[in-house]
Protein backbone atom coordinates (compact mmCIF):
# COMPACT_ATOMS: atom_id res chain seq x y z
CA UNK A 1 0.00 0.00 0.00
CA UNK A 2 1.18 3.14 -0.34
CA UNK A 3 1.60 5.98 2.11
CA UNK A 4 3.19 3.56 4.71
CA UNK A 5 6.35 5.37 5.12
CA UNK A 6 4.20 7.94 7.05
CA UNK A 7 3.11 5.89 10.05
CA UNK A 8 5.96 5.00 12.59
CA UNK A 9 5.64 3.29 16.51
CA UNK A 10 3.73 5.42 18.81
CA UNK A 11 4.52 3.02 21.50
CA UNK A 12 7.38 2.95 24.25
CA UNK A 13 8.98 -0.06 25.33
CA UNK A 14 9.98 -0.20 28.95
CA UNK A 15 13.96 -0.76 29.87
CA UNK A 16 14.28 -3.30 32.73
CA UNK A 17 11.72 -5.84 32.22
CA UNK A 18 12.34 -9.86 32.97
CA UNK A 19 9.48 -10.96 30.86
CA UNK A 20 8.37 -13.27 33.59
CA UNK A 21 5.34 -13.72 32.98
CA UNK A 22 5.88 -15.22 29.49
CA UNK A 23 6.60 -18.54 31.32
CA UNK A 24 2.64 -18.85 32.55
CA UNK A 25 0.93 -21.15 30.16
CA UNK A 26 -2.42 -19.80 31.42
CA UNK A 27 -4.47 -17.60 34.02
CA UNK A 28 -5.20 -19.88 36.81
CA UNK A 29 -7.76 -17.24 38.84
CA UNK A 30 -10.81 -14.75 37.28
CA UNK A 31 -9.63 -10.85 37.87
CA UNK A 32 -11.31 -8.35 39.32
CA UNK A 33 -14.34 -7.36 36.68
CA UNK A 34 -15.49 -4.42 35.98
CA UNK A 35 -18.17 -3.49 33.42
CA UNK A 36 -18.33 -0.01 31.56
CA UNK A 37 -21.29 -0.73 29.41
CA UNK A 38 -22.55 1.48 30.93
CA UNK A 39 -20.45 4.19 30.56
CA UNK A 40 -17.74 3.57 27.66
CA UNK A 41 -20.22 1.27 26.18
CA UNK A 42 -23.06 3.96 26.29
CA UNK A 43 -21.13 6.91 24.89
CA UNK A 44 -20.24 4.56 21.38
CA UNK A 45 -23.65 4.02 20.90
CA UNK A 46 -25.20 6.21 17.88
CA UNK A 47 -28.53 6.32 19.79
CA UNK A 48 -27.15 6.45 23.42
CA UNK A 49 -29.51 4.33 25.91
CA UNK A 50 -32.52 6.00 27.54
CA UNK A 51 -32.67 5.81 31.82
CA UNK A 52 -35.18 3.07 31.13
CA UNK A 53 -32.85 1.70 28.96
CA UNK A 54 -29.66 2.15 31.30
CA UNK A 55 -31.73 0.87 34.02
CA UNK A 56 -32.65 -2.99 32.25
CA UNK A 57 -29.17 -2.73 31.17
CA UNK A 58 -27.73 -2.26 35.47
CA UNK A 59 -30.22 -5.16 36.30
CA UNK A 60 -28.88 -7.47 33.90
CA UNK A 61 -24.96 -6.97 34.56
CA UNK A 62 -25.89 -7.20 38.23
CA UNK A 63 -27.73 -10.98 37.03
CA UNK A 64 -24.66 -11.86 35.17
CA UNK A 65 -22.40 -11.42 38.76
CA UNK A 66 -20.24 -7.75 37.73
CA UNK A 67 -19.43 -6.38 41.13
CA UNK A 68 -17.96 -3.30 40.03
CA UNK A 69 -20.31 -1.57 37.74
CA UNK A 70 -19.25 2.31 36.17
CA UNK A 71 -22.19 3.87 35.76
CA UNK A 72 -21.64 6.63 33.88
CA UNK A 73 -19.63 10.28 33.77
CA UNK A 74 -22.45 12.30 36.19
CA UNK A 75 -21.36 15.91 35.29
CA UNK A 76 -21.27 15.37 31.79
CA UNK A 77 -25.15 15.20 30.82
CA UNK A 78 -28.39 14.81 32.93
CA UNK A 79 -29.19 11.77 31.99
CA UNK A 80 -26.15 10.33 33.33
CA UNK A 81 -26.62 12.27 36.64
CA UNK A 82 -30.19 11.20 36.85
CA UNK A 83 -29.28 7.63 36.30
CA UNK A 84 -27.21 7.61 39.10
CA UNK A 85 -29.18 9.10 41.74
CA UNK A 86 -31.98 7.04 40.41
CA UNK A 87 -30.13 3.54 41.31
CA UNK A 88 -29.01 4.85 44.97
CA UNK A 89 -32.34 6.42 46.05
CA UNK A 90 -34.87 3.96 45.04
CA UNK A 91 -32.14 0.96 46.49
CA UNK A 92 -31.33 -0.40 43.05
CA UNK A 93 -27.84 -1.51 43.62
CA UNK A 94 -27.10 -4.52 45.43
CA UNK A 95 -25.28 -4.37 48.74
CA UNK A 96 -22.46 -6.35 47.11
CA UNK A 97 -21.89 -4.17 43.90
CA UNK A 98 -19.91 -1.20 43.45
CA UNK A 99 -20.96 1.07 41.28
CA UNK A 100 -17.95 3.79 39.28
CA UNK A 101 -18.13 7.26 38.17
CA UNK A 102 -15.84 8.97 35.92
CA UNK A 103 -13.83 12.13 36.40
CA UNK A 104 -11.99 14.71 34.82
CA UNK A 105 -9.43 16.90 37.18
CA UNK A 106 -11.43 19.82 37.24
CA UNK A 107 -13.17 20.86 40.34
CA UNK A 108 -16.62 21.36 39.74
CA UNK A 109 -16.52 17.96 38.02
CA UNK A 110 -15.39 16.35 40.76
CA UNK A 111 -17.77 18.48 42.78
CA UNK A 112 -21.04 17.18 40.68
CA UNK A 113 -19.47 13.86 40.60
CA UNK A 114 -19.58 13.24 44.79
CA UNK A 115 -22.86 15.06 44.49
CA UNK A 116 -23.96 12.24 42.18
CA UNK A 117 -22.70 9.50 44.19
CA UNK A 118 -24.15 10.66 47.50
CA UNK A 119 -25.79 8.20 49.55
CA UNK A 120 -23.87 5.24 47.44
CA UNK A 121 -22.33 2.42 50.13
CA UNK A 122 -19.49 1.46 47.85
CA UNK A 123 -17.98 3.50 45.43
CA UNK A 124 -14.71 3.93 43.04
CA UNK A 125 -14.34 7.81 41.85
CA UNK A 126 -12.43 6.99 38.53
CA UNK A 127 -10.16 10.24 37.85
CA UNK A 128 -8.13 10.73 34.92
CA UNK A 129 -6.65 12.34 32.72
CA UNK A 130 -3.93 12.23 29.59
CA UNK A 131 -0.43 11.51 29.74
CA UNK A 132 0.50 10.76 26.10
CA UNK A 133 3.11 12.52 24.12
CA UNK A 134 0.58 12.93 21.43
CA UNK A 135 -1.88 14.43 23.71
CA UNK A 136 0.73 16.62 25.87
CA UNK A 137 1.98 18.10 22.46
CA UNK A 138 -0.93 18.41 20.56
CA UNK A 139 -3.86 19.12 22.64
CA UNK A 140 -2.91 20.13 25.86
CA UNK A 141 0.50 21.98 25.06
CA UNK A 142 1.71 20.76 28.40
CA UNK A 143 4.80 19.87 29.99
CA UNK A 144 5.57 16.66 31.81
CA UNK A 145 5.25 18.57 34.91
CA UNK A 146 2.49 20.39 34.43
CA UNK A 147 0.49 17.04 33.05
CA UNK A 148 1.46 15.72 36.98
CA UNK A 149 -0.19 18.88 38.66
CA UNK A 150 -3.47 18.64 37.07
CA UNK A 151 -3.02 14.60 38.23
CA UNK A 152 -2.15 16.01 41.70
CA UNK A 153 -4.77 18.62 41.76
CA UNK A 154 -7.47 15.79 40.70
CA UNK A 155 -6.11 13.70 43.62
CA UNK A 156 -6.30 16.17 46.61
CA UNK A 157 -9.86 17.34 45.38
CA UNK A 158 -11.32 14.03 45.30
CA UNK A 159 -8.90 13.07 49.01
CA UNK A 160 -10.66 16.02 49.99
CA UNK A 161 -14.18 15.49 49.19
CA UNK A 162 -14.21 11.85 50.49
CA UNK A 163 -13.50 13.38 53.90
CA UNK A 164 -17.13 14.78 53.52
CA UNK A 165 -18.51 11.79 52.26
CA UNK A 166 -20.83 8.81 53.19
CA UNK A 167 -20.15 5.30 52.69
CA UNK A 168 -17.14 3.90 51.33
CA UNK A 169 -15.09 5.23 48.63
CA UNK A 170 -12.03 3.52 46.61
CA UNK A 171 -10.13 5.53 43.96
CA UNK A 172 -8.65 4.71 40.84
CA UNK A 173 -6.29 6.97 39.04
CA UNK A 174 -6.24 6.49 34.76
CA UNK A 175 -2.98 7.71 32.85
CA UNK A 176 -5.44 8.15 29.51
CA UNK A 177 -3.53 6.80 26.41
CA UNK A 178 -1.29 5.16 28.92
CA UNK A 179 0.48 3.29 25.97
CA UNK A 180 0.87 6.21 24.16
CA UNK A 181 2.89 7.74 27.25
CA UNK A 182 6.90 6.96 28.30
CA UNK A 183 6.84 4.43 31.10
CA UNK A 184 8.94 6.28 33.06
CA UNK A 185 6.16 9.42 32.53
CA UNK A 186 3.33 6.83 33.70
CA UNK A 187 5.44 5.57 36.33
CA UNK A 188 6.27 8.58 37.85
CA UNK A 189 2.82 10.27 37.89
CA UNK A 190 1.02 7.17 38.85
CA UNK A 191 2.90 7.33 42.24
CA UNK A 192 2.35 10.77 42.64
CA UNK A 193 -1.20 10.08 42.89
CA UNK A 194 -0.52 6.73 44.98
CA UNK A 195 1.63 9.10 47.21
CA UNK A 196 -1.84 11.69 47.85
CA UNK A 197 -4.19 8.70 48.08
CA UNK A 198 -2.49 7.03 50.77
CA UNK A 199 -3.56 3.46 50.17
CA UNK A 200 -4.21 0.57 53.03
CA UNK A 201 -4.74 -2.75 52.99
CA UNK A 202 -8.81 -1.89 53.82
CA UNK A 203 -8.55 0.85 51.19
CA UNK A 204 -6.33 0.23 48.22
CA UNK A 205 -6.60 2.13 45.13
CA UNK A 206 -6.90 1.09 41.57
CA UNK A 207 -4.30 2.21 39.21
CA UNK A 208 -5.87 1.64 35.59
CA UNK A 209 -3.55 1.16 32.45
CA UNK A 210 -6.00 2.04 29.76
CA UNK A 211 -5.05 0.76 25.93
CA UNK A 212 -6.99 3.98 24.91
CA UNK A 213 -5.40 3.36 21.45
CA UNK A 214 -3.85 0.42 20.53
CA UNK A 215 -0.29 1.16 19.18
CA UNK A 216 1.41 -2.37 19.59
CA UNK A 217 1.67 -6.06 19.44
CA UNK A 218 0.17 -7.55 22.55
CA UNK A 219 3.60 -8.52 24.49
CA UNK A 220 4.62 -5.05 24.20
CA UNK A 221 1.58 -4.04 26.39
CA UNK A 222 1.96 -6.51 28.70
CA UNK A 223 5.72 -5.36 29.06
CA UNK A 224 4.56 -2.26 29.91
CA UNK A 225 1.93 -3.27 32.80
CA UNK A 226 5.31 -6.05 33.98
CA UNK A 227 6.90 -2.73 34.38
CA UNK A 228 3.91 -0.90 35.94
CA UNK A 229 3.34 -3.41 38.66
CA UNK A 230 7.23 -3.60 39.26
CA UNK A 231 7.98 0.23 39.85
CA UNK A 232 4.79 1.56 41.41
CA UNK A 233 4.97 2.79 44.74
CA UNK A 234 2.99 0.55 47.78
CA UNK A 235 2.48 -2.11 45.45
CA UNK A 236 0.65 -4.68 47.83
CA UNK A 237 -1.71 -2.12 48.10
CA UNK A 238 -2.52 -1.07 44.51
CA UNK A 239 -4.88 -3.08 42.07
CA UNK A 240 -3.42 -2.80 38.49
CA UNK A 241 -6.77 -2.46 36.17
CA UNK A 242 -6.58 -3.29 32.41
CA UNK A 243 -8.79 -1.19 30.21
CA UNK A 244 -8.08 -2.13 26.37
CA UNK A 245 -9.48 -1.23 23.37
CA UNK A 246 -9.57 -2.89 19.87
CA UNK A 247 -7.90 -0.78 17.55
CA UNK A 248 -5.57 -3.55 16.33
CA UNK A 249 -8.27 -6.45 17.18
CA UNK A 250 -6.04 -7.65 19.74
CA UNK A 251 -8.36 -6.46 23.41
CA UNK A 252 -8.31 -10.10 23.94
CA UNK A 253 -4.79 -11.05 23.96
CA UNK A 254 -3.86 -8.00 25.64
CA UNK A 255 -5.92 -8.79 28.55
CA UNK A 256 -4.95 -12.30 28.72
CA UNK A 257 -0.92 -11.17 28.34
CA UNK A 258 -1.84 -7.87 31.07
CA UNK A 259 -3.01 -10.34 33.59
CA UNK A 260 -0.06 -12.60 33.40
CA UNK A 261 2.41 -9.76 33.57
CA UNK A 262 0.76 -8.40 36.83
CA UNK A 263 -2.69 -7.27 35.97
CA UNK A 264 -5.86 -7.66 39.20
CA UNK A 265 -8.50 -6.50 37.24
CA UNK A 266 -10.42 -6.32 34.28
CA UNK A 267 -12.57 -3.24 32.49
CA UNK A 268 -14.36 -4.18 29.38
CA UNK A 269 -17.88 -4.19 27.84
CA UNK A 270 -20.28 -7.09 27.15
CA UNK A 271 -19.87 -8.30 23.15
CA UNK A 272 -17.03 -5.45 23.27
CA UNK A 273 -18.85 -2.58 22.07
CA UNK A 274 -17.06 0.80 22.53
CA UNK A 275 -15.45 3.41 20.27
CA UNK A 276 -14.16 2.89 17.69
CA UNK A 277 -12.95 -1.03 17.04
CA UNK A 278 -14.70 -1.22 21.10
CA UNK A 279 -13.40 -2.58 23.93
CA UNK A 280 -12.44 -5.70 25.55
CA UNK A 281 -15.15 -8.58 24.94
CA UNK A 282 -15.53 -9.62 28.90
CA UNK A 283 -17.83 -12.30 27.54
CA UNK A 284 -14.65 -14.04 25.32
CA UNK A 285 -12.11 -13.32 28.25
CA UNK A 286 -14.25 -15.10 30.59
CA UNK A 287 -15.33 -17.93 28.63
CA UNK A 288 -11.78 -18.19 27.68
CA UNK A 289 -10.98 -19.27 30.92
CA UNK A 290 -13.74 -21.33 31.75
CA UNK A 291 -12.81 -23.25 28.55
CA UNK A 292 -9.38 -23.79 30.48
CA UNK A 293 -11.20 -25.39 33.75
CA UNK A 294 -11.68 -22.01 35.56
CA UNK A 295 -14.27 -20.30 37.31
CA UNK A 296 -14.75 -16.87 35.73
CA UNK A 297 -16.93 -15.63 38.76
CA UNK A 298 -19.53 -14.80 35.97
CA UNK A 299 -22.80 -16.35 34.91
CA UNK A 300 -22.73 -16.64 31.06
CA UNK A 301 -24.90 -19.83 31.49
CA UNK A 302 -27.71 -17.83 29.36
CA UNK A 303 -25.93 -16.40 26.46
CA UNK A 304 -29.63 -16.16 24.36
CA UNK A 305 -30.95 -13.72 26.47
CA UNK A 306 -27.50 -11.68 27.76
CA UNK A 307 -28.03 -11.52 23.88
CA UNK A 308 -31.54 -10.28 23.67
CA UNK A 309 -31.02 -7.85 26.10
CA UNK A 310 -27.99 -6.32 25.09
CA UNK A 311 -29.45 -5.65 21.45
CA UNK A 312 -32.51 -4.27 22.66
CA UNK A 313 -30.82 -1.49 24.67
CA UNK A 314 -28.01 -0.70 22.75
CA UNK A 315 -29.90 -1.13 19.66
CA UNK A 316 -26.06 -3.11 18.14
CA UNK A 317 -26.27 -6.31 17.09
CA UNK A 318 -23.66 -9.21 17.99
CA UNK A 319 -22.16 -10.58 15.08
CA UNK A 320 -22.60 -14.02 14.20
CA UNK A 321 -19.04 -14.95 14.22
CA UNK A 322 -18.82 -13.10 17.52
CA UNK A 323 -16.81 -15.89 19.85
CA UNK A 324 -18.91 -17.89 21.84
CA UNK A 325 -22.19 -15.61 21.45
CA UNK A 326 -22.69 -15.68 17.69
CA UNK A 327 -25.45 -17.03 16.26
CA UNK A 328 -23.28 -18.96 14.31
CA UNK A 329 -20.19 -20.24 16.44
CA UNK A 330 -21.19 -23.60 17.17
CA UNK A 331 -22.62 -24.16 14.01
CA UNK A 332 -20.86 -27.38 11.33
CA UNK A 333 -21.93 -26.63 7.94
CA UNK A 334 -18.96 -28.80 6.66
CA UNK A 335 -19.93 -32.60 6.15
CA UNK A 336 -16.55 -33.73 7.65
CA UNK A 337 -16.66 -31.13 10.57
CA UNK A 338 -20.40 -32.47 11.35
CA UNK A 339 -19.33 -36.34 10.94
CA UNK A 340 -16.52 -35.52 13.79
CA UNK A 341 -18.92 -33.70 16.44
CA UNK A 342 -21.17 -36.28 16.03
CA UNK A 343 -18.64 -38.86 16.76
CA UNK A 344 -17.18 -37.25 19.60
CA UNK A 345 -20.55 -36.68 21.54
CA UNK A 346 -21.25 -40.24 21.27
CA UNK A 347 -18.02 -41.49 21.94
CA UNK A 348 -18.15 -38.85 25.26
CA UNK A 349 -21.60 -40.03 26.35
CA UNK A 350 -20.48 -43.52 26.46
CA UNK A 351 -17.18 -42.38 28.52
CA UNK A 352 -16.61 -40.34 32.02
CA UNK A 353 -14.69 -37.61 30.35
CA UNK A 354 -13.61 -33.93 30.31
CA UNK A 355 -14.89 -32.16 27.46
CA UNK A 356 -12.67 -32.74 24.27
CA UNK A 357 -15.00 -33.23 21.54
CA UNK A 358 -13.85 -32.40 18.08
CA UNK A 359 -14.31 -28.50 16.73
CA UNK A 360 -16.36 -27.66 19.84
CA UNK A 361 -14.20 -25.61 22.16
CA UNK A 362 -16.89 -25.74 24.79
CA UNK A 363 -20.47 -27.77 25.48
CA UNK A 364 -23.08 -25.06 23.61
CA UNK A 365 -25.31 -26.21 26.71
CA UNK A 366 -23.11 -24.59 29.20
CA UNK A 367 -24.01 -20.82 27.62
CA UNK A 368 -27.60 -21.46 26.78
CA UNK A 369 -27.55 -23.07 23.17
CA UNK A 370 -28.88 -26.13 21.78
CA UNK A 371 -27.03 -28.70 19.73
CA UNK A 372 -29.44 -30.00 17.44
CA UNK A 373 -30.33 -26.13 16.48
CA UNK A 374 -26.70 -24.63 17.22
CA UNK A 375 -24.01 -27.11 15.97
CA UNK A 376 -25.00 -29.09 13.02
CA UNK A 377 -26.45 -26.92 10.72
CA UNK A 378 -27.73 -28.67 7.24
CA UNK A 379 -27.25 -26.65 3.42
CA UNK A 380 -25.41 -28.00 0.77
CA UNK A 381 -21.95 -28.69 2.39
CA UNK A 382 -23.26 -30.63 5.08
CA UNK A 383 -22.70 -34.43 5.35
CA UNK A 384 -24.35 -37.82 6.07
CA UNK A 385 -22.75 -37.39 9.88
CA UNK A 386 -24.55 -34.73 10.79
CA UNK A 387 -27.91 -35.13 8.77
CA UNK A 388 -27.79 -38.83 10.58
CA UNK A 389 -27.37 -36.72 13.74
CA UNK A 390 -30.08 -34.55 13.56
CA UNK A 391 -32.64 -37.32 12.53
CA UNK A 392 -31.33 -39.76 15.38
CA UNK A 393 -30.97 -36.84 18.05
CA UNK A 394 -33.98 -35.06 17.47
CA UNK A 395 -36.63 -37.48 15.63
CA UNK A 396 -35.46 -40.68 16.80
CA UNK A 397 -34.44 -42.41 13.21
CA UNK A 398 -31.26 -44.04 13.66
CA UNK A 399 -30.51 -44.34 9.86
CA UNK A 400 -27.96 -47.46 8.69
CA UNK A 401 -24.89 -45.71 7.36
CA UNK A 402 -25.52 -46.64 3.64
CA UNK A 403 -28.85 -44.70 3.34
CA UNK A 404 -27.43 -42.06 6.06
CA UNK A 405 -25.04 -41.36 2.89
CA UNK A 406 -28.16 -41.78 -0.06
CA UNK A 407 -30.33 -39.51 1.99
CA UNK A 408 -27.22 -36.79 2.80
CA UNK A 409 -26.98 -36.47 -0.90
CA UNK A 410 -30.67 -36.34 -1.27
CA UNK A 411 -30.67 -33.20 1.10
CA UNK A 412 -27.77 -31.52 0.03
CA UNK A 413 -28.87 -31.77 -3.53
CA UNK A 414 -32.16 -30.04 -2.47
CA UNK A 415 -30.49 -27.72 -0.31
CA UNK A 416 -28.04 -26.48 -3.09
CA UNK A 417 -30.96 -26.02 -5.50
CA UNK A 418 -32.49 -24.05 -3.23
CA UNK A 419 -29.89 -22.33 -2.18
CA UNK A 420 -30.38 -22.25 1.25
CA UNK A 421 -29.96 -23.57 4.52
CA UNK A 422 -32.44 -26.52 5.83
CA UNK A 423 -34.09 -26.41 9.17
CA UNK A 424 -33.82 -29.82 11.24
CA UNK A 425 -37.72 -30.39 10.54
CA UNK A 426 -37.20 -29.57 6.67
CA UNK A 427 -35.15 -32.52 7.23
CA UNK A 428 -37.51 -34.50 8.49
CA UNK A 429 -39.76 -33.64 6.39
CA UNK A 430 -38.07 -34.79 3.57
CA UNK A 431 -37.28 -37.79 4.94
CA UNK A 432 -40.79 -38.33 5.36
CA UNK A 433 -41.70 -37.63 2.26
CA UNK A 434 -39.36 -39.24 0.01
CA UNK A 435 -38.43 -42.70 1.95
CA UNK A 436 -41.16 -43.31 4.42
CA UNK A 437 -44.04 -45.17 3.77
CA UNK A 438 -44.53 -44.91 0.06
CA UNK A 439 -47.22 -46.54 -1.16
CA UNK A 440 -47.37 -46.15 -4.88
CA UNK A 441 -47.41 -47.20 -7.56
CA UNK A 442 -46.87 -50.50 -5.63
CA UNK A 443 -49.18 -51.33 -2.39
CA UNK A 444 -49.12 -54.71 -0.35
CA UNK A 445 -52.80 -54.53 0.93
CA UNK A 446 -52.88 -57.89 2.99
CA UNK A 447 -50.80 -60.74 3.46
CA UNK A 448 -51.25 -63.78 5.05
CA UNK A 449 -47.79 -66.55 5.87
CA UNK A 450 -47.70 -70.24 6.28
CA UNK A 451 -44.58 -72.14 8.21
CA UNK A 452 -43.24 -74.61 6.02
CA UNK A 453 -40.54 -75.70 7.64
CA UNK A 454 -37.77 -74.55 5.72
CA UNK A 455 -39.78 -72.28 3.89
CA UNK A 456 -42.27 -69.35 4.83
CA UNK A 457 -45.07 -68.82 2.29
CA UNK A 458 -46.68 -65.56 2.00
CA UNK A 459 -50.21 -65.05 0.77
CA UNK A 460 -49.91 -61.14 -0.95
CA UNK A 461 -52.47 -58.85 -2.38
CA UNK A 462 -50.52 -56.35 -4.11
CA UNK A 463 -52.29 -53.33 -5.67
CA UNK A 464 -49.90 -52.20 -8.81
CA UNK A 465 -50.98 -49.06 -10.95
CA UNK A 466 -54.59 -49.26 -9.31
CA UNK A 467 -54.92 -53.17 -9.86
CA UNK A 468 -54.82 -56.08 -7.26
CA UNK A 469 -53.69 -59.34 -7.90
CA UNK A 470 -52.80 -62.23 -5.37
CA UNK A 471 -49.75 -63.61 -5.44
CA UNK A 472 -48.61 -66.57 -3.86
CA UNK A 473 -44.88 -67.11 -3.03
CA UNK A 474 -42.32 -68.40 -0.84
CA UNK A 475 -39.04 -67.09 0.72
CA UNK A 476 -36.19 -67.62 3.50
CA UNK A 477 -38.44 -65.86 6.01
CA UNK A 478 -41.76 -63.55 5.78
CA UNK A 479 -39.76 -60.44 4.47
CA UNK A 480 -38.64 -61.88 1.38
CA UNK A 481 -41.75 -64.18 1.06
CA UNK A 482 -43.70 -61.04 0.31
CA UNK A 483 -40.34 -59.28 -1.69
CA UNK A 484 -41.21 -62.75 -4.13
CA UNK A 485 -44.47 -61.47 -4.48
CA UNK A 486 -44.18 -58.14 -5.77
CA UNK A 487 -41.29 -59.13 -8.17
CA UNK A 488 -43.78 -61.45 -9.64
CA UNK A 489 -46.46 -58.70 -9.84
CA UNK A 490 -43.78 -55.60 -10.88
CA UNK A 491 -41.78 -58.23 -13.47
CA UNK A 492 -38.68 -56.87 -12.20
CA UNK A 493 -35.74 -58.76 -10.61
CA UNK A 494 -34.26 -57.17 -7.69
CA UNK A 495 -31.77 -58.12 -4.92
CA UNK A 496 -33.12 -57.85 -0.99
CA UNK A 497 -29.79 -56.64 0.41
CA UNK A 498 -30.17 -55.44 4.12
CA UNK A 499 -32.80 -55.01 6.94
CA UNK A 500 -32.53 -53.47 10.03
CA UNK A 501 -35.10 -51.78 13.07
CA UNK A 502 -35.62 -50.09 15.86
CA UNK A 503 -38.42 -48.91 18.08
CA UNK A 504 -38.63 -45.37 17.97
CA UNK A 505 -38.11 -44.01 21.16
CA UNK A 506 -39.55 -41.13 22.88
CA UNK A 507 -42.74 -41.58 20.90
CA UNK A 508 -46.24 -41.42 22.65
CA UNK A 509 -47.05 -44.36 20.28
CA UNK A 510 -44.76 -47.72 20.77
CA UNK A 511 -43.92 -47.23 17.04
CA UNK A 512 -41.31 -49.27 14.86
CA UNK A 513 -39.13 -47.82 12.28
CA UNK A 514 -37.60 -50.80 9.87
CA UNK A 515 -35.18 -49.97 6.69
CA UNK A 516 -34.73 -52.02 3.70
CA UNK A 517 -32.32 -51.64 1.06
CA UNK A 518 -32.28 -53.16 -2.36
CA UNK A 519 -30.40 -53.12 -5.66
CA UNK A 520 -31.48 -53.20 -9.32
CA UNK A 521 -28.81 -53.17 -12.45
CA UNK A 522 -25.86 -52.12 -9.43
CA UNK A 523 -27.71 -49.41 -7.85
CA UNK A 524 -29.17 -49.16 -4.64
CA UNK A 525 -32.45 -48.03 -3.38
CA UNK A 526 -33.69 -47.44 0.32
CA UNK A 527 -37.09 -47.51 2.01
CA UNK A 528 -38.59 -46.97 5.54
CA UNK A 529 -41.48 -48.01 6.80
CA UNK A 530 -42.76 -46.66 10.02
CA UNK A 531 -45.83 -48.59 11.98
CA UNK A 532 -46.93 -49.90 15.52
CA UNK A 533 -46.83 -53.65 13.64
CA UNK A 534 -42.84 -54.26 13.47
CA UNK A 535 -43.81 -56.47 10.30
CA UNK A 536 -45.92 -54.06 8.77
CA UNK A 537 -43.28 -51.29 9.24
CA UNK A 538 -40.33 -53.63 7.39
CA UNK A 539 -43.45 -54.61 4.41
CA UNK A 540 -43.85 -50.63 3.80
CA UNK A 541 -39.60 -50.74 4.53
CA UNK A 542 -40.20 -52.47 1.54
CA UNK A 543 -42.29 -51.33 -0.79
CA UNK A 544 -40.96 -47.90 -0.44
CA UNK A 545 -37.76 -48.75 -1.27
CA UNK A 546 -39.19 -50.85 -4.34
CA UNK A 547 -41.41 -48.14 -5.18
CA UNK A 548 -38.89 -45.67 -5.62
CA UNK A 549 -36.63 -47.72 -7.65
CA UNK A 550 -39.95 -48.03 -10.01
CA UNK A 551 -39.83 -43.99 -9.89
CA UNK A 552 -36.39 -43.80 -11.21
CA UNK A 553 -36.83 -46.89 -13.50
CA UNK A 554 -39.72 -45.49 -15.08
Amino acid sequence: MKNCKKYSKQYFVPNGVTMDWIKKDSIDKAPIWCSVDLRDGNQALIIPMSLEEKLEFFKLLCKVGFKEIEIGFPAASETEYEFCRTIIEQGLIPDDVTIQVLTQSREHIIAKTFEAIDGAKHAVVHLYNSTSVAQREQVFKKSKEEIIEIAKFGANLCKKYREKAKGKITFEYSPESFTGTEPEFAKEICNEVISIWEPTPENKVIINLPVTVSHSMPHVYANQVEYMSKNLKNRENVIISLHPHNDRGCAVADSEMGLLAGGDRIEGTLFGNGERTGNVDIITLALNMFSQGVDPGLDFSNLPEITAVYEKVTRMHVYERQPYSGQLVFAAFSGSHQDAIAKGMRFRSERNMVWNVPYLPIDPTDVGRVYEADVIRINSQSGKGGIGYILETQFNLALPPKMREAFGYHVKSISDHEHRELLPKEVYDIFIRDFVNISTPVEVEKANYVDKGEVIEAECTIKYNGVSYVRVSNGNGRLDAVSNAIKDVIGIEYTLDSYTEHALEGKSTSEAASYVSISHDGKSEFGTGIDSDIMDSSIKALVSAVNIMLTKTN
